[in-house]
Order: C-alpha cells, then structure tokens, then sequence
C-alpha cells in the first residue's frame, strides 16, 4: 500500500509540476505579448543590397501621437517617431526628395512611393499602441499591426492611395521603379493607349496588394500568371468585383467607388495587354 500511495504521490507532484510550469509559460507569454515590441527595426536596401537597419526606437524621442485613424475608425494614441528621422538615418547622406521608394511589409504588402512624400511633416512610425499595453487588432483580418505602422497626422494626409498607412513595416527599398517590377510595364503600347493608363492605374493603386508577372505585393492574388485574370473570370464579373468585392466574398480587398467606368475599362485593357507578355520564373517546365 505505501508504494501504492508513494506512486501516486510522485505523479500527483508530476502532474503539479507540468501544471505550474504550463501557467507559467502562459503567463510569461502574456507579459511579453503586453510589453511594447523592443525590436522594432527597419531594414534600409538599395538596389536590393541592405545598407543598415535602424532601431526605431533610438532614432528620435519617442512622442504620443492621438490622431483619427481609418482602420481603427476611430481616434488613437500611438507612441511614434517621425519618419523622416528614421530615413535620414537609413539613407545617410542621400536626399531622397526625387527618389522612388519601395515601402515593404511582412504580410507581402508592397507600396511604391516617392521619397518627398515620406519626407513631409506629419509621416510617424508607430511602436506601439498608446491606448493599451498591446497592438490592438488591425484590419478586416484583425492583424497585430507591428512592429512598426506608418500614421499621417495632417488634414491633407489621409487619402488612403496618395499616403498608404502599411502595417507590418519591416523595410525601405531605394531602387528605380522598372529594376524592382522590370515586367508589369506593357511594353509597345502607346503612351495615350487604354492599357497604358490602365497600367498607371494599377501601378499606383493596386500593385501594393496584387503582383504582375510574380512582381509587386503578395497580399493578394497574382492577376496575369499562370493565368490572367481576364482568361478564366468574366469581364462584368472583373468589373463588378473592382468596384465592391464584398459583394463576392469578405477579404482584405477595399472597395474602389471612385474609380470610373473609364478607369475600369483602362484597368481591364492593362488586364489584356499584359495577357500577351506573361512571364513566370517560378513555373515548372
């Protein structure tokens, strides 16, 4: 009997033990995820070549920014710096004013923009969220914005495609636009042509979230290969589903009210053009 009793002793004090260590790894877990993210880096590249990377954090004091943010629908407090600190660090020595960035994030959100924009007054990194001890949720998929999410602060600074908020933000590219996407330019189409406007249109607006060619975001679906978009989905179900894709499915796909019927038959004569000019490195002989 007592090595009956010793026995289940021993595993009671196993199983206590587990016990405890499982609460304690919960815990510890906890107190992390509620800590603001200490490595908040940013990786500076050009020409595909890393420069540095630069510990956000150190780059400027920290301030508290509470600011109308479009995602949150809603006011927020941040803890940021500004970014034009961070790139004058990045890209010691180089003025930036006329040069194209390439803004990239972890989720494969990929946003090309000039650098005078990134430079303007009220551009800040967001560290961590002033409102709670953790990044609360972000987006349609409710996604943990860190490390860094880029804010605009002023009045004119909030129209989503002309100042993109990307979250997620783990590096800058400095690099011509046609090294960093050589294949979504319809190549031999005149410059007053549809599918050149349409290209202007998708570079500008959609490129961030979708690629061409396997080049640009990886958000969302490659549209040209292996197959276009326009080879296997009918044209008014293209046009209707740039316009509003929440009325096929719930994805992280804004609607676009403000394009025309003119921009979406640009859009779709871009889609036809670059049908013919397929290339695809990832398939398979």
């Amino acid at each position: 009997m007592s090595r009956v009793r010793l026995g289940m002793g021993s595993r009671c004090g196993l199983l206590c033990g587990l016990l405890f260590g499982l609460l304690f790894g919960l815990l510890s877990a906890c107190q992390r995820a509620q800590s603001p993210s200490q490595d908040a880096t940013l990786d500076f590249l050009q020409d595909g070549v890393l420069l540095r990377t630069v510990s956000v954090r150190t780059a400027a004091q920290l301030q508290r920014i509470t600011t109308f943010d479009p995602y949150y629908k809603k006011q927020k407090t941040f803890l940021a710096v500004p970014l034009r600190s961070v790139l004058l660090l990045g890209f010691a020595g180089q003025d930036l004013r006329r040069e194209q960035l390439v803004l990239r994030s972890l989720d494969g959100y990929t946003v090309p923009i000039v650098g005078e924009r990134l430079l303007e007054d009220g551009a800040f990194l967001a560290v961590a969220d002033g409102d709670s001890a953790r990044w609360e949720p972000i987006g349609p998929q409710q996604t943990d914005p860190g490390p860094l999410y880029l804010i605009w602060t002023a009045a004119h600074q909030q129209d989503h495609d002309s100042y993109p908020r990307p979250w997620q933000l783990k590096g800058i590219e400095l690099a011509r636009f046609e090294r960093l996407f050589p294949h979504v330019t319809p190549t031999g189409m005149p410059d007053d042509s549809p599918a050149r406007r349409g290209f202007a249109l998708f570079r500008d607006q959609c490129l961030r979230c979708h690629a061409i060619n396997r080049e640009g975001g990886r958000i969302g679906p490659d549209l040209n290969v292996p197959q276009s978009i326009v080879e296997y989905r009918p044209l008014p179900q293209i046009r209707e589903y740039i316009t509003d894709p929440l009325r096929f499915r719930y994805s992280n796909m804004p609607a676009h009210p403000h394009l025309t019927v003119a921009d979406i038959d640009a859009i779709v004569a871009y889609f036809f053009a670059m049908k013919d000019r397929k290339h695809d490195p990832e398939r398979r002989p």
